[in-house]
């Protein structure tokens, strides 16, 4: 490295992919004990390796960026290309859903009684709590974008205030969620309308928990000044990723909870 001719940075050998694949493995094979045993000793353990892979892995691409110098603009570029690529994989993720949302609406089966909703099933009313959940996200989107152009206008202040509103704002919407979840007529095991119903909103609102971790750090390192005007390409894919997480919702709003 110290003879290095190029401005690419040649990342140096990391355990965290190793740890945070385990993780991924106890994390997914605790919730099928949890599910099927009621028991939550596999669960527990996958998401503190999760959480800890998390924490481990950040603080060494924080140093490579912040204080290393390692994320020069053609590394820059790639991590730009890398996110817009994750994104995109991630809407093909949620159009398999909404797929099978319309494959069964469209065309219900005698099963179901040849209507949609299928007979039994009492829909959520479109025009109380998911109204107000697309109000939240709608707003936290403005808020986001407020405080991208403080960054990039060197108003530090203003932008730690908006993107303070904007993960109280996706805090409030999980808060909403699990609230309607808790009081919905219908569960997962209701047929098809169930499946698609909760497994859809239920990965959007994993989506949204996600996303405003990936806020929470960036406020964290907004404080700890660690953004300029030029260099904030972290803070930048979070934005980009609550976009994506507020488009899917309009989508799932106006499908599944309106249309549906």
């Amino acid at each position: 490295m110290a003879h290095q001719t190029h401005a690419y940075h040649m990342v140096d050998p990391s355990p965290w992919p190793l740890t945070g694949a385990t993780a991924a493995l106890l994390l997914t094979s605790g919730l099928a004990m949890w599910f099927h045993y009621n028991s939550t000793t596999l669960m527990t353990l996958g998401l503190l390796t999760t959480l800890m892979t998390m924490m481990q892995w950040w603080r060494d691409i924080v140093r490579e960026s912040t204080f290393q110098g390692h994320h020069t603009m053609p590394v820059q570029k790639g991590l730009r290309y890398g996110m817009i690529l994750f994104i995109t994989s991630e809407v093909f993720f949620f159009i398999g859903f909404f797929w099978a949302f319309y494959h069964s609406s469209l065309a219900p089966t005698p099963e179901l009684g040849g209507s949609w909703p299928p007979t039994g099933i009492h829909p959520l009313n479109p025009f109380e709590v998911p109204l107000l959940n697309t109000a939240v996200l709608l707003a936290s989107g403005v808020t986001i974008t407020w405080a991208h152009h403080s960054l990039m206008a060197a108003n530090r202040n203003q932008s730690i205030q908006a993107l303070t509103i904007t993960v109280t704002l996706g805090l409030y919407f999980t808060a909403l969620q699990a609230m309607e979840y808790y009081e919905a007529p219908f569960t997962i095991a209701d047929g098809v309308y169930g499946s698609t119903f909760f497994v859809a909103t239920g990965f959007h609102g994993l989506h949204v928990i996600i996303g405003s971790t990936f806020l929470i750090v960036c406020l964290l390192r907004l404080i700890k000044f660690h953004f300029t005007t030029a260099h904030h390409f972290g803070f930048e894919a979070a934005a980009w990723y609550w976009h994506f997480v507020d488009v899917v919702w309009l989508f799932l709003y106006i499908s599944i909870y309106w249309w549906g």
